[in-house]
């Protein structure tokens, strides 16, 4: 099947007792054991509930991995598999709840990490240490947009015996595929696309080895930072129509896109999907689409206030991936808690604004966007 029908298709069919299409929402704590030393597969909700499993085993298959995990947020996922000394290269145009995380609880947990430059190979090559025990990649970066070079990256990984963390939040396994290209994880924030309505916060993963299936399994149920059976139900429900949202969003985000490299008010304009784009190339090779997020820089800082006090149908709001639109302020919201050094250097300055294109009609956000901007 193609991946829209499978997407459309989660959930169908796992309730054989009743026949319900939508898949139950097993809103228990604990499960009654039959008798001494008998079980119906199911104890307590931390360690499994059907409908978290329900959800885990469909991100497992959609992303073609081994074994899929569902937790209270995609922060809480991964850092539990390192130990004290271990250095990881991470991503340096990414999320600053990202960088935050690695500063500050990764740091106090004795884990080392080096911010780098993922499209540069050589300074990822050069950052490696004898301790270094994992890269983790944001493609497309945010809020940057710069496109990574998979298949180079998980090269790189393999000749040195590290793990390879792909952040595929932005795209989703609808328009990337990091583990059919020998990542070793995927991991989400899966409020964003795969929840899709603003209405939950969840993380997952998915990983391409039983070992480390086996070893986050463990983390999961020890931690229990596990979502709830709604919250799970609601993912699901997500991932039915994860395939066509993505595809209204992303030819919105096109045409956007291009309406704002050609505005006077508008200095640089920061999606893959141009061809200006220095990974747009990149992007047709290693993914099906470019996704429906994009940043740019007003000509003044000034303007920033303006646009954001103005706008009527996009919202002034943190997040990303629903059916409204939503834009943001990097410098003060998403990426407040990396150093002002160190947002310069990327590029993060305080003429950018990050989009997120929902569902609305593409027009009228051209017009919502084109009024904010005025008198340019």
């Amino acid at each position: 099947m193609k991946l829209a029908t499978q997407l459309v298709q989660v959930g169908v069919g796992r309730d054989r007792e009743t026949g319900a299409i939508s898949m139950p929402i097993y809103q228990t704590a604990t499960f009654r054991h039959p008798g001494l030393g008998q079980s119906t597969g199911y104890d307590y909700s931390r360690s499994g509930n059907p409908t978290r499993q329900a959800l885990e085993e469909s991100m497992c298959s959609l992303e073609g991995g081994k074994r899929g995990m569902a937790f209270a947020s995609g922060m809480a996922a991964v850092m539990q598999l390192f130990r004290p000394g271990d250095h990881l290269l991470v991503c340096d145009d990414t999320y600053g709840g990202t960088y935050r995380l690695f500063a500050t609880l990764g740091a106090a947990n004795g884990l080392k990490f080096s911010l780098t430059d993922l499209t540069d190979l050589d300074a990822l090559t050069g950052n490696i240490t004898p301790t270094t025990r994992a890269i983790f990649v944001k493609t497309p970066t945010n809020p940057l947009m710069k496109i990574i070079d998979l298949e180079a990256i998980i090269g790189i990984a393999k000749r040195y015996g590290i793990l390879v963390i792909v952040d595929n939040t932005f795209f989703t396994s609808y328009l990337q595929r990091p583990l059919e290209m020998g990542a070793d994880l995927v991991v989400y924030s899966a409020t964003k696309y795969i929840g899709g309505h603003n209405d939950v916060v969840a993380g997952l993963v998915v990983c391409g080895s039983e070992e480390l299936g086996e070893k986050l399994a463990f983390i999961q149920n020890v931690a229990g930072a596990v979502p709830g059976p709604l919250d799970c139900w609601l993912l699901l429900r997500g991932l039915k129509t994860l395939a066509a949202r993505l595809e209204w969003a992303q030819a919105s985000a096109l045409h956007l896109a291009r309406f704002l490299d050609q505005h006077p008010g508008v200095k640089k304009v920061y999606f893959p999907g141009l061809p200006g784009h220095p990974g747009h190339e990149l992007c047709k090779k290693q993914a099906r689409g470019f996704g429906a997020m994009l940043s740019f820089e007003v000509k003044s800082k000034e303007m920033v206030a303006q646009v954001l006090e103005k706008l009527k149908i996009i919202s002034f709001a943190e997040s990303l991936g629903g059916v409204e639109s939503l834009i943001t302020y990097p410098e003060t919201q998403t990426h407040a808690d990396v150093p002002t050094e160190v947002r310069r250097r990327l590029g993060i300055n305080e003429c950018l604004l990050r989009l997120s294109v929902g569902l609305e009609d593409a027009c009228d956000l051209e017009a919502d966007l084109s009024q904010a901007l005025r008198p340019w």
